[in-house]
């Protein structure tokens, strides 16, 4: 996968790059799958086949000119994890699909004691419940589970309103099943949004990073955020609580979190019926 910084690029001059790369490919040994453009950054990734990265830049360099700022080696099964399906363009046509995701983490608090208190039986049922509602919360926004981290999920979103959605829906979930189980289960969600290239040369590396800290931060039942999360989900019926910066582990800044809770006013009771 590559990256470019093309800022004023168009549908159509992307197209017409990508038809050019199509008809260069096969000389290199190259396919070129498929792009995502995110015309509001300014950026544009490729997704291609090749027998080593020379070839893949030299199809771009041939082909348009159109050097990457920079390339890193994927798994196709994780950029089809964090992306989701690998669509391919038709060749010449306009296409727009943007790479941006939010990356959320869940973290069942306690977890390493469950066993011990719970045994292996009912920590393992809990464990079951936890990954039905998380899954569920997930499919309902269009997202993708990632992997499982033992004892969390990692997923990615398409939006930071589809990962804030799922998070306040397991945490309301989690809430109904707690009233009435006999064995409780609490679970911190932390979300972060990012692009999938980065300076460190790895798929999603900073967001994911960013989101398992942000998760780690979090008390249990709650959902906390980083700056970008809220200011792309502003608007969208959500309370956000500012939570101050603080230095999470692997950043050498601090990094501003928030609290988020579902802002959508609570449904009017019935009208009482008058005899």
């Amino acid at each position: 996968m590559d990256r470019h910084d093309v800022p004023g690029a168009s549908p159509a001059d992307l197209a017409a790059a990508h038809a050019q790369d199509v008809a260069a490919q096969t000389e290199h040994g190259v396919r070129y799958l498929t792009y995502w453009h995110d015309p509001g950054r300014g950026t544009v990734f490729c997704l291609a086949e090749g027998p080593n990265r020379d070839a893949v830049e030299t199809v771009h360099r041939e082909a348009h000119g159109l050097v990457a700022n920079s390339v890193i080696e994927v798994d196709r099964q994780m950029v089809g994890a964090f992306l989701g399906a690998i669509l391919e363009p038709e060749v010449g046509e306009p296409f727009v699909k943007t790479a941006f995701r939010a990356i959320l983490f869940t973290d069942i608090a306690g977890s390493t004691d469950m066993n011990a208190k719970l045994g292996d039986a009912r920590a393992l049922a809990l464990l079951r419940t936890h990954d039905a509602i998380i899954r569920e919360s997930i499919a309902e926004q269009d997202g993708s589970a990632v992997k499982h981290t033992g004892d969390g999920i990692m997923a990615a979103f398409a939006s930071a309103r589809s990962a804030v959605a799922c998070a306040l829906s397991v945490q309301r979930r989690m809430s109904e099943h707690n009233a009435q189980a006999a064995d409780a289960v609490h679970v911190r969600i932390g979300i972060s949004a990012g692009e999938p290239v980065t300076e460190a040369g790895d798929l999603f590396g900073a967001a994911v990073q960013l989101a398992a800290r942000v998760c780690s931060h979090c008390t249990p039942g709650s959902v906390l955020v980083t700056s970008a999360v809220r200011e792309l989900s502003l608007g969208k019926s959500y309370l956000f609580e500012d939570r101050g910066e603080a230095q999470l582990k692997g950043f050498a800044e601090p990094v501003r979190i928030y609290a988020v809770a579902d802002g959508a006013p609570a449904a009017s009771p019935p009208a009482t019926q008058q005899a």
